[in-house]
């Protein structure tokens, strides 16, 4: 009789971890490894973002020693400034790109959120400040540029943050959390006049290479290029965000693609177009590889007519 009396209920925690595990928040090891490639997202969306994230912040951090020594003596307060904030953002982006799995767990929408808030604003703060630069023209060094360069980054970041912050916490508007069958238009119209503003500005400085302004810009090819791509992958968005707006799944597909170029390969791109000559050996003369570029682009050619 005594075995009539044991009946079979399950506790209070089994279930809270059962429906923890069902969340994908919790669980064994295998659990949370499955949950944090495969689900949310998918394996194709995470799984390139942790590899190339985590592959440049191991590149900065194997050539941090010697980059340290060429910054110590070339005292550039840019090429510092630049390096310092380039490293504080590829931490965040590492985090953001291997903390995917928060987007779809339940109770992680805040944390999630304000780190895509910092992740993004930290990305768009170096977009902005190298596009400023670029701007500036020839004559754009020393410490009066780079305060000119950082205080406009500054104020077009800061204004950006206002808003989306508006947008997050004060009308509950999800702006990070993605899915494909996501429509709602305040969000997207937000992002098609993010998309927008970069394009537009990306387009004018190729419209300068293009025309008889060039010269008051870097003549450097590695910045052209740069731009192009940059022009390219905002373009591409923008139409990916409208498209989706408009409830159309290639849209949210094509925009899922830009989101993982992004930040995937932004920062090394960043990295190779306005830092790496610096890190060269001591016995590389920047000068004469500039000129080398510059006369290579056909930037002299005047010269002989």
């Amino acid at each position: 009789m005594r075995a009539l009396d044991v009946v079979p209920v399950s506790s209070p925690v089994s279930n809270s971890t059962l429906q923890q595990d069902e969340s994908g928040g919790y669980g064994g090891g295998p659990r949370v490894l499955y949950g944090w490639l495969f689900e949310c997202h998918g394996f194709w969306h995470n799984v390139p973002l942790i590899v190339f994230s985590s592959m440049f912040v191991l590149y900065l951090a194997s050539h941090a020693k010697k980059s340290f020594g060429k910054l110590s003596q070339g005292r550039s307060y840019i090429m510092i400034s630049y390096y310092g904030v380039l490293w504080l953002v590829s931490v965040l982006n590492l985090a953001w790109c291997s903390l995917q799995a928060w987007e779809c767990t339940p109770g992680k929408e805040m944390p999630w959120n304000i780190l895509s808030l910092f992740t993004t604003s930290g990305m768009l703060f170096l977009e902005v400040s190298l596009m400023a630069f670029l701007l500036q023209g020839n004559h754009a060094s020393g410490l009066e540029a780079l305060t000119r360069t950082f205080v406009v980054s500054g104020v077009i970041v800061g204004l950006d943050v206002l808003l989306k912050a508006i947008y997050l916490f004060g009308l509950a508007i999800p702006l990070f959390i993605d899915n494909n069958k996501d429509t709602h238009r305040v969000k997207w119209g937000l992002w098609v006049v993010h998309k927008l503003l970069l394009t537009a500005v990306y387009g004018f400085i190729l419209f300068i290479y293009h025309s008889r302004w060039r010269e008051r810009l870097p003549a450097r090819p590695a910045f052209y290029n740069y731009i192009i791509v940059m022009f390219l992958v905002n373009a591409f968005a923008l139409f990916a965000c409208a498209l989706t707006g408009q409830g159309a799944g290639f849209g949210f597909w094509l925009y899922d693609v830009t989101v993982i170029c992004y930040h995937a390969f932004y920062l090394p791109l960043l990295y190779v177009t306005f830092l790496a000559d610096f890190f060269q050996e001591e016995d590389l003369h920047l000068e004469n590889v500039y000129y080398s570029e510059m006369k290579d682009a056909g930037f002299f050619d005047a010269d002989w007519e």
